[in-house]
């Protein structure tokens, strides 16, 4: 397996959705609490990425064992990566297992390091990993892979990232899940739009695999105003928490983006094809969640 199929594989173009979570988080620490662990923060960041990377090659691999030799099969000869690349299936597997098990002992190592609620965001995190793609009933078949995603990834990650930092300094309570939550809202709502637009793209697809996802029951037009709603509730909550003094007030100008995410919304809107203008939703993640780590960065090192 080359590099280049194995990047595509484990869907690397789309881990800014793990990554930026984990610098806000870190940035989030640093401006309530002024303190930062590096070996735990580091260690978090590689059990993570493996982590990430063997959800998304395990969905890959789920798509392609789960299909039987009928017209799903033949469409996934042509569409899933392993098909496609003529893959090992066995070795794809394998590959998974080992690098969530290597996920799984580092973030052995940081429980023991800062405490049980890191054990519980853990073992909650390797569930939805799982069960996203894995089991009899995937999560990614379901209605609710936007809220699992969007959830998991722009807002679980975001506490760890928190908490591997401030586990010594203050408790983990009510309070500080709360606060985090409201500061991480843009990054679940965009997450969950990509995820959506994933879904919507792929209509006929999960029609013909028979994925109930939410476009399934909500219909087309209405999982559009959905995918705007999502946006329009990230920026408010993102609003929200820099009123409430929880990000730097400098982290406003992550509003300057709204004219970007609204193009690029109406555009795969107008048209939602998946390679043609599901990439507008990548960009909109990604556009939202730098500029939200470069102004949070700048509003908390200059203090504004």
């Amino acid at each position: 397996m080359s590099l280049s199929v194995f990047l595509e594989l484990v869907e690397i173009k789309a881990k800014t959705a793990s990554v930026f979570p984990f610098l806000l988080g870190t940035l989030f620490a640093w401006y309530h609490y002024h303190t930062l662990h590096i070996a735990e923060l580091l260690v978090f960041f590689v059990a993570m990425l493996l982590f990430n990377m063997a959800v998304d090659a395990n969905d890959n691999y789920q798509d392609y064992k789960r299909s039987e030799r009928t017209e799903a099969l033949r469409f996934r000869e042509k569409t899933n990566i392993i098909g496609v690349h003529h893959l090992n299936p066995s070795m794809i597997g394998w590959m998974v297992v080992g690098m969530m098990v290597t996920s799984g002992v580092l973030g052995l190592w940081m429980v023991s390091r800062t405490g049980w609620p890191l054990l519980v965001m853990g073992l909650f995190s390797f569930a939805v990993g799982y069960g996203y793609a894995g089991g009899p009933r995937p999560i990614s078949a379901t209605p609710y892979g936007e809220f699992f995603s969007g959830f998991t990834m722009g807002f679980v990650i975001f506490l760890i990232a928190v908490y591997v930092n401030v586990f010594n300094v203050t408790a983990f309570s009510w309070p500080l899940i709360g606060a985090v939550y409201l500061a991480s809202g843009l990054a679940q709502c965009t997450i969950a739009a990509l995820l959506l637009a994933n879904n919507i793209a792929d209509q006929e697809e999960d029609e013909t695999l028979k994925r109930r996802t939410i476009v399934h029951y909500l219909g087309r037009s209405r999982s559009i105003i959905f995918f705007y709603g999502l946006y329009t509730v990230g920026f408010l909550m993102l609003i929200a928490a820099v009123v409430l003094g929880l990000l730097p007030k400098l982290t406003l100008l992550t509003l300057i983006t709204v004219p970007i995410v609204v193009k690029n919304a109406r555009g795969f809107a107008a048209n939602p094809v998946k390679k043609l203008t599901f990439p507008n939703a990548i960009k909109n993640l990604f556009i939202t969640t730098l500029a939200q780590v470069v102004f949070l960065a700048l509003g908390v090192f200059l203090n504004i």
